[in-house]
């Protein structure tokens, strides 16, 4: 319930703030709007002050809106109104009211993320665990609580690290620029020294579960401690309990959870379970157990699990800003967000970057119920992406989208004359025919990733 009433909430706001935007810009460049809708199709709700003002409707289907004006190009306008009609408009007021919904949903961003930034976002610190084997940072030497305080780019001057968060969104932005990312590491026992990600050398710019093994960095750094057992788990039936410091695994020391999970998902050979040799800490005593896993399938890979949760909650940090360097972060990543959006799309569109990464209406409402179980910070900063996201799809310059309008008018500016109606009949069956080929899959994705296909 909780995730339908956060996705609900996210498609409501975003949806009306788009569509104040033209209607907004519309109403102050003297254009009458007839109605302003929230949803599709058939009208639950409406309300209107006078039968000359805009009607204000809510409709069956959430997943869009629209202002309606006043055009000759859709109805028989009175010659007393003409003056009030969209097309009657100079080109440059056109313009601005189809370019103000995707520019209201980037403003909303801004004040999203530096609601989020003056709030104060608990994260984990930017503490590393064990390196997967084979991976990027284990090649750069990193190793199980090293801290990173500082990143910077081949050349470029160094940006502090707060959080994983921080870390993980520069490490993103390196692979999508294919270059390498300078670490400036503090270690857990001894001092400072940088250390190279090589980025550059990665063959995908998709930042799905493949690659991130492949750079190896993981998540924060945990201590190798059982929480909750689960009754009747290999767990369990091992003896084990909530509080146990694991030390070793067939004799080889665990340096931290991360390690130690990874220990366990490898226990599984032929499809079979292998069983493990345990040493632990359990109120100052040694013991050792053994302990079998058991198979189960995650996705395309058979895996083991002992069916207990596995870490001690990493060291937290909490990353607040003041109110003008709230607001200039909440710029920065704003731009960032968009240009980062864009630089996908574009991989994708050449071959790039995998399909995969298109989300839908699911995967929205699946983030939107774990942002909001985890606080307001985290809900304004997740809808900030998502507004971030709807203004730069509504700014591409496909028909049926903002930005195939505003081609449009770019068209009408260069020539001096407008689109032909034969060119914008085809020009919106084609867009039409576009956005349902992406609409499909959007949500071909989201079912696979729920499947655990992705």
């Amino acid at each position: 319930m909780i995730t339908v009433l956060a996705f609900i909430l996210t498609l409501g706001v975003l949806i009306v703030i788009h569509e104040y935007g033209h209607y907004r810009v519309a109403v102050a460049c003297g254009v009458k709007v007839l109605r302003f809708s929230v949803g599709f199709g058939r009208v639950l709700w409406r309300w209107q002050k006078t039968p000359q003002s805009t009607e204000f409707v809510l409709s069956a289907l959430p997943l869009g809106g629209y202002v309606r004006m006043l055009d000759e190009r859709e109805a028989p306008v009175p010659p007393a109104e003409r003056h009030l009609a969209f097309n009657h408009k100079p080109l440059w007021q056109r313009a601005a009211i189809v370019a103000a919904g995707p520019i209201a949903n980037l403003l909303l961003a801004v004040l999203l993320y530096a609601g989020a930034y003056w709030m104060g976002i608990e994260e984990p610190r930017a503490v590393m665990s064990a390196p997967l084997a084979g991976s990027l940072a284990e090649r750069a030497g990193l190793r199980a609580g090293d801290e990173v305080l500082a990143v910077a780019p081949p050349d470029g001057e160094w940006q502090e690290v707060r959080s994983m968060a921080d870390l993980r969104w520069e490490v993103t932005q390196a692979v999508l620029r294919s270059e390498p990312l300078q670490l400036q590491l503090q270690r857990r026992a001894g001092g400072p020294r940088n250390a190279t990600l090589a980025l550059d050398t990665l063959e995908s710019a998709d930042m799905d579960e493949a690659v991130n093994r492949r750079i190896g960095l993981g998540g924060p750094f945990s201590e190798p401690v059982l929480g909750e057992v689960k009754d009747g788990g290999a767990a369990a039936e091992a003896g084990l309990q909530a509080g146990d410091r694991v030390l070793k695994v067939d004799g080889v020391a665990v340096e931290d959870a991360q390690s130690l999970r990874e220990r366990i998902r490898e226990a599984v050979r032929d499809g079979q379970p292998v069983a493990q040799s345990w040493l632990i800490e359990r109120r100052g005593l040694w013991q050792e157990r053994v302990v079998q896993p058991k198979v189960v399938n995650e996705g395309r890979r058979t895996i083991g699990r002992i069916e207990a949760f596995v870490g001690a909650p990493p060291e937290m940090v909490t990353v607040r800003q003041g109110p003008i360097e709230g607001l200039q972060r909440a710029v920065v990543r704003t731009w960032d967000v968009s240009a980062l959006t864009l630089k996908m799309l574009g991989r994708m569109l050449i071959g790039e970057a995998s399909l995969k990464n298109l989300s839908g209406p699911l995967t929205i409402a699946d983030y939107a119920g774990q942002s909001v179980q985890q606080g307001l910070p985290y809900y304004l900063g997740f809808l900030a992406l998502v507004s971030v996201s709807l203004g730069v799809l509504n700014l591409l310059p496909l028909p049926m989208l903002d930005g195939g309008h505003l081609m449009y008018y770019i068209f009408e500016g260069v020539t001096g004359r407008p689109v032909s109606e034969v060119w914008l009949k085809w020009l919106q069956r084609g867009g039409a025919l576009v956005m349902l080929l992406l609409m499909s899959l959007a949500l071909s994705n989201d079912v696979a990733r729920l499947l655990g296909l992705h």
